[in-house]
């Protein structure tokens, strides 16, 4: 199986929607998925996902489902000066520097990563394990059952099905299919508007799977359109 996860295009975030860049986006991504052989299509219930998801959808034809765990994650915290307050506003987990979070000789691990300075709120770990949760039980429905690291193979199938969704909450699910520490992902990543990130479920016997990134942060239907790649997300010296 394969599955693309898909940021939503340049967001309008007071509206809940996608900019006028992000329709053009929007359009270019299903221009380029229209070949893919998808077979299946969800999204987050937030309308800057449903809105770029559309256009696929129109596209292909196929009937998507909306998937109510896959909406942006709520897990900020307040501003300090280590983690650039920006004017006092609350700040996304994924959005504290990677100069904080790698400021010790031992990184963060899978295993405790939540007790780790800025993090140690219960509400980070919380979130964290209600996405889990949601995230195995929704590969179990395709097949793949987790145990462990890795998923049990209860039923192959060579699928190719796309989320639409959002960047903070990608990074989050791609450290738990990886089991990688999430603030490392966090912090060591950035997921583009429209992008598309392919996880290959890598089966090497008849046994077991393992998600595998055969491609990260795909803007190429962006550059075959002539189009610029939107910052949203990035903090600083993007230009």
């Amino acid at each position: 199986m394969r599955l693309l996860i898909i940021r939503h295009a340049d967001p309008d975030y007071p509206n809940n929607t996608i900019t006028a860049a992000g329709h053009l986006e929007a359009k270019a991504l299903a221009k380029k998925l229209k070949h893919a052989g998808l077979t299946r299509l969800y999204a987050s219930p937030l309308g800057r996902a449903l809105h770029t998801m559309q256009y696929t959808a129109e596209a292909t034809g196929l009937p998507h489902t909306v998937e109510e765990w896959t909406r942006e994650m709520s897990i900020a915290l307040e501003p300090t000066p280590e983690t650039w307050g920006h004017g006092g506003k609350r700040l996304m987990a994924w959005d504290v520097p990677g100069e904080v979070i790698r400021n010790c000789t031992d990184l963060p691990t899978c295993a405790d990563w939540h007790t780790r300075e800025f993090f140690s709120d219960p509400t980070f770990r919380h979130a964290y394990e209600e996405m889990v949760r949601h995230s195995d039980g929704f590969l179990a429905r395709h097949g793949y059952v987790r145990e462990g690291n890795r998923y049990r193979i209860v039923e192959a199938n060579r699928e190719k099905i796309a989320v639409f969704c959002h960047g903070g909450f990608g990074l989050t699910w791609l450290a738990h299919l990886l089991a990688l520490p999430v603030t490392l992902v966090w912090s060591s990543f950035w997921l583009p508007p429209s992008s598309v990130t392919t996880v290959l479920f890598d089966e090497r016997t008849s046994t077991w799977a393992v998600p595998r990134v055969i491609g990260m942060g795909d803007v190429g239907h962006l550059y075959e359109e002539g189009l610029p790649v939107q910052p949203a997300g990035i903090k600083a010296n993007y230009e």
